[in-house]
């Protein structure tokens, strides 16, 4: 499977790390929730298609990227950088 980092361009996967979904919704900081908590840890969906993921580029330049991978095909659609950069690597990748 290849990556496409907005800094580095095209990397094979093993020089990322998944960090998880992320369509997950954090619960507020400061909240005593805890089955918000519970459901932010430990409730996630198994989606056969198109999803969200948060990796990060940890042999390379660590910017983390979302992917939006299909998770039967393995296909990747998009790679979108994420982080106090990001709208300044979007504006330049155009």
């Amino acid at each position: 499977m290849r990556i496409t980092c907005p800094i580095c361009g095209e990397r094979d996967h093993r020089e990322f790390t998944y960090k998880g979904d992320a369509s997950a919704i954090r619960p507020a900081h400061g909240s005593d929730d805890v089955d918000a908590h519970k459901a932010y840890v430990y409730r996630r969906t198994n989606p056969a298609g198109s999803h969200r993921e948060l990796w990060l580029h940890t042999g390379g330049c660590r910017t983390h990227v979302i992917v939006t991978r299909d998770t039967v095909t393995h296909q990747i659609t998009d790679c979108e950088p994420i982080g106090p950069f990001a709208d300044q690597l979007k504006e330049a990748a155009k």
